[in-house]
């Protein structure tokens, strides 16, 4: 089995010590190339190769930035002129090293580096004896693929923000995500909305402050602890759509309390959420910031989700079943 470790050095909780300790066994088990990446959307170029050589696996050390490229390396291009996921293409695997991870942790991977080591080796060993990869579902963003998350409005500000403080040399925390979240809502909520919100076989919805899309869920995480839009969400099912249509703080913020709550029931008279959705729309009367997977791609005045079942082979433990 071969296989290729793509590293990210600057992703917040990867180590020299980790990486090493990494390398070393998975060494014991298949065959590895390790590569370093050095600018952003290396690791597509790296995914890319290893897809065209035919290599087994491609193993991510980093964050969610760096799985969605690696993604995107494997599966090529998205939108309306892409072909049929290739089903022979090298399955994905995480040892996370970014500061949220929430791929991987949707997966069923541990947060912690060592753990999720551990994982890896014996999901390889069980493929080895014969046990299939597992199959998940992605988003086609129309200009990139998605793994987990895609947000028009105050998410796309958010993440502009933040990635504009880590370029300044600060470093990325949950509460300091938090905290530019609470200015940037407390900004939104003094502008008119602008962006109308599309669905299958249901009228268009005006007026919308702000939309998510999710593939999974938790919507992230905060430290431990996670933080739900769509609950009902998953690898195995649609989309999941969570657009708000007022900016009211006392309404807003019973809203967050319950997407805190550990079982969670997101309801509210100003909220339009839904899940298993085949595709979703999302156009703005001006240009509104957007961010895919955690990371700031620009302003953008219309922007398309589509599901695509079955998409990606990943190295991950077997789907949990929904409880009864």
């Amino acid at each position: 089995m071969r296989a290729v470790l793509i590293v990210n050095p600057n992703a917040t909780s990867t180590t020299a010590a980790g990486r090493d300790l990494l390398a070393h066994a998975l060494e014991s088990r298949v065959t590895l190339t390790v590569a370093h990446t050095d600018h952003r959307g290396h690791a597509i170029e790296i995914a890319r190769d290893a897809t065209r050589d035919r290599f087994d696996m491609v193993i991510v050390h980093g964050g969610d930035g760096t799985v969605n490229e690696v993604v995107n390396g494997i599966l090529g291009e998205s939108g309306p002129n892409r072909a049929e996921p290739d089903r022979n293409a090298p399955a994905v695997g995480i040892v996370p090293g970014g500061a949220a991870n929430v791929f991987a942790r949707a997966l069923g991977i541990s947060p912690d580096p060592i753990d999720a080591t551990n994982q890896l080796i014996d999901l390889v060993s069980a493929r080895r004896g014969g046990a299939p990869w597992r199959r998940i579902g992605l988003m086609d963003c129309g200009e990139r693929w998605a793994v987990f998350t895609a947000g028009m409005g105050v998410d796309g500000a958010v993440v502009a923000a933040v990635e504009e403080q880590r370029e300044r040399g600060r470093k990325v925390t949950a509460s300091r995500y938090i905290r530019v979240a609470v200015r940037e809502m407390l900004a939104s909520a003094r502008r008119e909305p602008t962006l109308e919100l599309h669905m299958p076989d249901r009228d268009p919805v005006p007026d919308v402050h702000f939309a998510f899309v999710s593939n999974a869920s938790p919507w992230t995480y905060a430290n431990t602890r996670p933080i739900w839009t769509n609950p009902d969400t998953t690898f195995d099912s649609g989309l999941g759509v969570f657009a708000i249509t007022s900016m009211n703080v006392w309404a807003n913020l019973g809203l967050v309390r319950r997407m805190w709550s550990r079982k969670p029931k997101i309801e509210a008279d100003h909220l339009v959420r839904d899940d298993d959705l085949s595709w979703i729309r999302v156009t703005a009367s001006t240009p509104v910031a957007c961010q895919i997977d955690g990371d700031y791609v620009g302003l953008r005045e219309t922007m398309t989700f589509t599901s695509v079942p079955d998409a990606l082979r990943v190295v991950a433990p077997p789907a949990k079943l929904p409880e009864l």
